[in-house]
């Protein structure tokens, strides 16, 4: 496909995101935080919009209009993720409140199967979504989580990883993109290491689905966690994708009304897939958002974004790499266009603090991922993140605004 011209992005791409036209301390927005979350194009609200001002109703669960308008819109939501990450079957997407939530699932519920001396693999970039419900698992039967190695460049050691595969290891976890530094992992070589000891693998693919294609029949993956909101759905809401059969193994991670096919006072028996992982009423509106979100990704070609991210991703690097006082962290070969660094002597929260008096968005801190930031020997980082409506325009405002920074505090 023909890259994306500048124009394009400028002209065509940008009105279609509301939010970005507008101006922060009296300069124009320059929205660089879109790998906390990524703003909804016209299409996605529109679509929201339509289900609470013409379809409102619960799902599969009434025979009124309303209801099965509702139910059509929503499991065509379903089949839509299905589609955008290949899928075998609709059942094997549950639908969550998002990436938290789905690894949660996956920890509470595949993990009860864990036993003493176990052993859970996570990289050591995890983000503590990945790492707190794996702790919380392992803890109450007496398995061990550990870390897999990273190099100083930010990538995953996989020597070293390979060397701790035993058939004690039971879960491998690993982030397809790292949050933090931008780092895309090796996940098909990860996950055939993984599967040769008889291992699970758990993706967290909140960084990973707007920039990249996802196969995951492909891939062979077990479990694979989404986050609408990072890529330009709405908020609170997610998708987990699960092999059938391990799925269908797996008890129930919470109860309620949906996920049950009948109930009386002496037992109750479980509703199959997916209703059995999706107990309650749904975010049905946040669900329809999702859905329209990946249409919308697939309207441009995920090949077209990620040549578009990828020359915003150089332009990033060499614009603030001429700036003396700027150290880069983590360049990885393989990156997504999430570039974090620090300023000599100056504070990362102070920095964010002088770009946003700039009208440019950032994020600063830990990035939910401090035992990274323990082995890199930092206490934080500024992270830019870019996405396909941003511009190399705004890459020169990122860096001289960066030059400010540096400049007022030498």
């Amino acid at each position: 496909m023909m890259p994306l011209a500048a124009h394009a992005v400028r002209e065509t791409i940008r009105q279609q995101f509301p939010a970005l036209d507008q101006e922060v301390n009296g300069k124009p927005l320059v929205y660089l935080d879109n790998a906390a979350t990524t703003h909804r194009p016209k299409a996605v609200l529109a679509a929201m919009d339509e289900f609470y001002t013409r379809d409102n109703a619960n799902v599969h669960r009434g025979v009124h209009a309303l209801s099965q308008r509702a139910t059509d819109r929503f499991e065509a939501a379903r089949e839509e993720v299905r589609h955008f990450i290949n899928a075998s079957d609709p059942s094997e997407i549950i639908f969550t409140k998002g990436c938290t939530e789905s690894i949660n699932l996956v920890a509470g519920s595949y993990g009860a199967s864990l036993k003493a001396g176990d052993i859970v693999l996570l990289s050591h970039m995890e983000h503590h979504a990945n790492i707190v419900p794996w702790q919380v698992a392992a803890g109450r039967v007496g398995a061990s989580v550990k870390p897999i190695p990273i190099t100083d460049g930010g990538e995953i050691d996989l020597d070293a990883f390979g060397g701790m595969l035993t058939d004690r290891v039971k879960v491998v976890g690993v982030k397809h993109v790292c949050n933090a530094m931008g780092t895309v992992n090796p996940i098909a070589r990860i996950i055939e290491m993984a599967h040769a000891v008889g291992a699970v693998v758990v993706v967290d693919g909140a960084q990973g689905l707007a920039h990249a294609a996802v196969d995951v029949q492909a891939l062979d993956v077990d479990f694979y966690a989404m986050s609408a909101h990072k890529t330009y759905g709405p908020m609170g809401v997610g998708a987990l994708y699960g092999k059938r059969a391990l799925l269908e193994a797996m008890p129930p991670y919470q109860t309620g009304g949906s996920m049950i096919r009948k109930v009386t006072f002496e037992e109750t028996t479980y509703a199959g897939l997916p209703d059995k992982f999706e107990p309650g009423t749904p975010n049905v509106a946040g669900v329809i958002g999702f859905g329209e979100a990946l249409k919308w990704i697939r309207s441009l070609g995920i090949d077209v974004i990620s040549a578009h991210e990828d020359r915003l991703r150089d332009a990033a690097h060499e614009a603030l790499g001429q700036i003396p006082a700027v150290r880069l962290i983590g360049m990885a070969r393989a990156k997504v266009p999430v570039i974090s660094f620090t300023l000599d002597g100056i504070h990362p929260h102070d920095v964010g603090t002088v770009l946003d008096s700039e009208g440019v968005a950032v994020r600063t801190g830990h990035h939910c991922c401090m035992p990274l930031m323990e082995r890199l020997g930092l206490p934080a980082t500024t992270r830019a993140s870019f996405s396909v409506y941003n511009t190399e325009g705004e890459v020169a405002s990122l860096a001289r605004a960066v030059k400010r920074a540096a400049d007022l505090f030498r």
